[in-house]
């Protein structure tokens, strides 16, 4: 009797044994069929988006393009979610995820997109005001005298202080690009010398305040040379700017406008910086989005720089198009929505084209807020108090007050009636 009790201890043992294999072997299977339906339901989904992307190679519909922005915007917020948050101050958030129609690639990635126009953004415009204005506007275009008039007065105007000594010192005009334009004493962005590759805290760049006179709305600056990107960067740094606006191509009719400040693929180091290509975007024929990541290498803090390149705008001219600069504004600005730093503007000398955007800019910023007056030529002498040669000819003059034209008349249609 006592022998049997080993035998069917070890009986009930080896059932328990094979019952938990059972169990085991089918939670395997159960897994392996569960990858298995995955993997297909992936593959299948990964297929279909390639067939889109095909469609959409030969097809220019506008059934093409709705779905070619939807998949921007699927592709936009995996890629969001996917990468991560960059070391940054409070107050410097990574600019690319603010892109809610346009496309992310991977880092060191071109891509061309076709361009669809930015819907004005909401203003706080009052209806009856937006049409005083706007009247305003097309009676200022059509009398040409008085157009005449009101651009000799801006020439004979004087800023007062005016000293451009600074500017002038033997180790700073070398750094000059133009000796027409020159940063006033008074007037003018300062780097801390002593993280400066030359000791220097000199650089041709004028801060522009508009509403706040703490902290300026713009920086006017040159289109750097080659040996001042190093400077270049350090400002972009220090003073916490996340958006480049660049108004003019790197050469015009073999004529140097600017300095490649920027890397085509990967990394440079400018000094202590190190600029980092993201991706870099073709919107259309006029202008392209380029995503850097900006490292201090003696901090290792890095922040998000986002450069909006307007590529057709030449040297004492003004665009084709109202409508294409307008366009491009209102994506900077929804770039730049919410921020509290200054946003840098340049084209060659830094005062052309960079005083007719930012003059631009300033005025339908003040009617987007409210403003019941708005006299441009006035504006424009704010402008030249803080820079010298903002905005340098008529036409760009003439240019300004038909783009604002456009734009009020836009938000006036898209404003409830």
């Amino acid at each position: 009797m006592l022998k049997q009790i080993p035998l069917k201890y070890n009986q009930a043992e080896s059932t328990k044994f094979l019952i938990l294999t059972v169990i085991s072997i089918v939670f395997i299977i159960g897994v392996l069929v569960a990858s298995a339906v995955i993997y297909c339901m992936r593959h299948r989904s990964h297929h279909k988006l390639k067939e889109k992307l095909t469609r959409l190679a030969t097809d220019t519909g506008s059934e093409a393009t709705a779905t070619y922005q939807e998949l921007c915007r699927q592709r936009m917020a995996v890629r969001t979610s996917e990468r991560p948050e960059p070391m940054h101050s409070s107050r410097i958030n990574s600019v690319s995820s603010q892109f809610s129609d346009g496309p992310i690639p991977s880092p060191s990635a071109r891509s061309s997109t076709s361009s669809w126009s930015e819907e004005p953004a909401h203003s706080n415009m009052d209806i009856s005001t937006g049409h005083m204005i706007l009247s305003y506007m097309e009676d200022h275009l059509k009398n040409k005298n008085r157009l005449d008039k009101e651009w000799e007065a801006l020439c004979a105007y004087q800023a007062e202080p005016n000293a451009c000594t600074i500017a002038q010192r033997d180790g700073n005009a070398r750094k000059n690009r133009s000796n027409a334009v020159l940063v006033y004493d008074h007037s003018r962005i300062t780097l801390k010398a002593e993280n400066n590759q030359g000791n220097s805290d000199y650089i041709n760049a004028s801060p522009i305040l508009d509403h706040d006179p703490r902290s300026p709305a713009y920086i006017a600056t040159q289109g750097p040379l080659p040996s001042t990107v190093a400077d270049f960067w350090q400002m972009v740094w220090e003073n916490g700017c996340v958006v480049i606006v660049m108004l003019t191509p790197l050469t015009e009719n073999a004529v140097k406008q600017s300095y490649h400040y920027w890397p085509d693929e990967g990394s440079n180091l400018y000094h202590i910086y190190e600029v980092n290509l993201v991706s870099e975007h073709i919107w259309c024929e006029d202008f392209l989005v380029r995503s850097f990541y900006l490292k201090n290498m003696q901090t290792n803090e890095t922040r998000t720089v986002t450069q909006f390149h307007f590529l057709t705008w030449l040297n004492q001219n003004v665009p084709e198009s109202s409508r294409t600069l307008l366009d491009f504004r209102r994506k900077v600005n929804k770039c730049y929505r919410g921020r509290s730093c200054p946003i840098i503007v340049h084209c060659s000398d830094g005062a052309g084209r960079s005083g007719t955007y930012v003059l631009i800019d300033m005025v339908l910023n003040k009617m987007a807020k409210g403003a019941k007056e708005i006299d441009i030529a006035a504006t424009l002498e704010h402008l030249r108090d803080q820079r010298p040669g903002m905005v340098q000819t008529k036409e760009q003059f003439e240019f300004a007050l038909t783009a604002v034209a456009e734009e009020v008349n836009a938000i006036l249609k898209a404003l409830p009636q």
